[in-house]
């Protein structure tokens, strides 16, 4: 019997997780490369979508 609770213990985790990572994953790139040109063209920025995608090269490689 402690073990079958053990299972449904650990399903329900699963489930849980699954559930909150599908909720909280972040938007596709496009849509925060698009979100990130809207708000600089706000700002006064001038900015195409081709350095958009060359800023976010920039930053990605400068992470590793």
């Amino acid at each position: 019997m402690r073990s079958l609770n053990i299972l449904y213990a650990f399903l329900g985790g699963a489930i849980v997780g699954c559930s909150a990572a599908l909720l909280l994953a972040p938007e596709k790139g496009a849509d925060v490369r698009s979100k990130l040109c809207s708000i600089l063209k706000k700002k006064g920025i001038k900015i195409s979508d081709d350095e958009v995608d060359q800023l976010v090269a920039e930053l990605a490689s400068a992470e590793e």
